[in-house]
């Protein structure tokens, strides 16, 4: 293909150096990210080498429009460099990972005085030191209710030593932690019980009970029988919750064996952690966008962008192949010994592995299968027709009614799994503007609906979805993004031609008539109108039976409530008799005359 002119004057002054390249689309989008060891080779052969390629690479041809380049001192920095730019761009013709930051982990707060053990999905506490991700929520439980048994690790949030309570908690007294807070335990002992959870997450039970029957006899040396028995009853609790565990030698030390397995467009990386000769762990990471990619790329791409960046790696890494820039990743990674097996109990350790990342990518196809079944399912249709991040299990619709300039009230309606969930309905009276104003009053509506929920700590809805055009659509961002929800979905649905407007779409998306998401936007649309008119009336309505009630003499606001309450409506005070009003309390017989006469004179 021939280059645009913008991109033919760049490739004519790239330079002969390793760094990274991002090739943009007509919106400026980054398309994809690259490294190279030459720049100028590299780059040049996307539109000077062979035409014929694979169906992706002659996509992003045909889509390339602008070019940018980074120059950085080594490869191995491009190489660091293109997975920072590919996390942050998340270019669609990139390898990537899939569930990225998903799973749980455990994370030591290491930045703290007196660090805590907690449940994270997300890498932000600094100075922490992560242990996972655990796939399986079953495996995290358990290792936190061994932790919990064996250390004394503090679980209250005091930043201590600034901040700290009067006396210890429940937990002291059960012996589940021993008071650091209150000066019971000093820093010193209690770092030295931290570096044992550590050296247990990372799997060495071994050097755990080691250093607890040190403890033990140091404590029982200096006559603290009560801290050595305590010790005492961990070492034996340690070991049964070991015995049990039927767990394969695999040989002595410690290694973590690679394995790796690919089905058209997907494939999965998976490591078996192995630690003094015991298999302790599993964990993985699928990939996408592999097809036409070699083996030897997909698996650098999975150790560069997944491996490298943990805590817990042992020093022998056990491959299934050799992956593309090994040179490069042993410079990453110093001091670790990256071998591919081919015989003994290291190529049996890797086909362990390269067994649990088929069983897994076969499992993620089947799920996948399973989804595209339910595709006429209108929430996952929906989801898939907005091109969402998430499939909108839970959406809000968001309407409003006025008649003549008066009574504008609002409603929010919540669908739950394409079903109305009515205790979360929310009526609106709109009170900043006295003239109609559509725009004005969805935006007073969402702001006071998501503040609210922000206040509340409430669960925010999956989606928001207003009745209306693009002008209704731009009230309903501008409110969302002034409260910190710049990231909500939102979309708009008009009447006349069922146009679905999207804030980042030029153009309104028509979806066919007969699609489920389509049907299942109006019959949440139709429900907020309805709700909305509903409410409406019911405004009038009382306005109109407090001004008539009103406008008799000897009528106030407590009788009105009183006649209301006893006959329900303006048509069953009509149809009662004035011995029947004047039983009310306040009420005499020739105001009861008086109230029938007038509502009679003005039937």
């Amino acid at each position: 293909m021939d280059a645009p002119s913008l991109i033919a004057r760049k490739l004519a002054t790239l330079p002969d150096r390793p760094g990274v390249y991002l090739w943009k689309g007509r919106r400026g989008e980054v398309l994809y990210v690259g490294k190279a060891k030459s720049l100028r080779d590299r780059v040049r052969a996307y539109v000077s080498g062979d035409p014929a390629g694979t169906p992706e690479q002659e996509a992003l041809r045909r889509q390339l429009r602008d070019l940018e380049t980074i120059i950085v001192p080594s490869e191995a920095q491009a190489l660091l460099l293109e997975n920072n730019l590919i996390k942050e761009h998340q270019p669609r013709f990139n390898i990537r990972l899939r569930d990225d930051k998903s799973y749980p982990q455990i994370a030591v707060t290491l930045g703290e005085p007196f660090p805590r053990v907690l449940v994270v999905r997300r890498v932000t506490l600094p100075g922490a030191r992560y242990f996972g991700p655990y796939t399986d929520v079953a495996t995290l439980r358990q290792t936190l209710r061994v932790v919990r048994r064996l250390f004394t690790v503090r679980s209250c949030h005091y930043a201590l030593p600034e901040d700290s309570p009067e006396r210890p908690c429940l937990d002291y007294h059960i012996a589940r932690c021993r008071a650091p807070c209150v000066g019971y335990q000093s820093r010193a002992e209690y770092a030295r019980m931290i570096e044992d959870v550590l050296v247990f997450l990372e799997g060495d039970t071994v050097a755990v009970r080691a250093r607890l029957r040190e403890r033990m006899h140091e404590a029982s040396g200096r006559q603290d029988f009560e801290r050595a028995a305590q010790l005492r009853d961990v070492l034996r609790w340690l070991e049964q919750v070991e015995r049990p565990q039927a767990v394969e030698l695999v040989g002595g030390g410690n290694a973590d064996a690679i394995g790796y397995a690919r089905d058209g467009d997907d494939a999965c990386g998976a490591i078996v952690r192995v630690r003094a000769g015991r298999v302790i762990a599993r964990e993985h990471r699928f990939l996408e966008h592999v097809e036409g990619v070699s083996d030897g790329a997909v698996l650098s791409a999975f150790l560069v962008r997944y491996y490298l960046p943990l805590d817990a790696r042992a020093t022998r890494v056990l491959l299934p192949l050799p992956p593309d820039d090994l040179p490069v990743i042993e410079q990453l990674a110093p001091g670790t010994s990256w071998r591919v097996a081919r015989q003994g109990t290291a190529a049996e350790l890797v086909q362990l592995a390269d067994q649990n990342a088929r069983h897994l990518l076969d499992s993620l196809l089947i799920e996948a299968f399973d989804i595209e079944e339910r595709a006429a399912d209108p929430v996952y249709a929906l989801g898939r027709d907005l091109g969402l991040a998430a499939v909108p299990r839970s959406l809000v619709c968001v309407d409003v009614s006025t008649k003549q300039g008066r009574d504008t009230v609002g409603s929010l309606v919540w669908f739950e799994a394409g079903r109305p969930r009515k205790a979360e309905y929310r009526r609106f009276r709109i009170r900043g503007t006295s003239t109609p104003d559509d725009y004005a009053a969805i935006h007073e509506l969402v702001t006071r609906y998501l503040g609210r929920r922000r206040d509340e700590g409430a669960p925010i809805p999956d989606l928001l979805v207003v009745d209306g055009g693009r002008g209704q659509l731009g009230a309903a961002r501008s409110a969302a993004v002034a409260l910190g929800f710049a990231t909500l979905p939102i979309a708009s649905l008009a009447k006349r031609e069922e146009e679905v407007f999207l804030p980042d779409r030029a153009e309104p998306l028509r979806l066919p008539r007969r699609s489920p998401g389509l049907r299942l936007l109006q019959r949440v649309r139709d429900e907020a109108h309805r709700f909305a008119v509903t409410y409406s009336r019911k405004r009038r309505r009382q306005r109109t039976i407090t001004s008539e009630l009103l406008a008799i003499p000897g009528v106030g606001s407590a009788r009105r409530r009183a006649l209301l309450e006893r006959f329900g409506s303006l048509a069953g005070v009509r149809s009662a008799t004035a011995q029947e009003i004047a039983a009310l309390p306040g009420f005499s017989w020739r105001l009861a005359e008086r109230i029938l006469q007038r509502l009679s004179e003005g039937a």
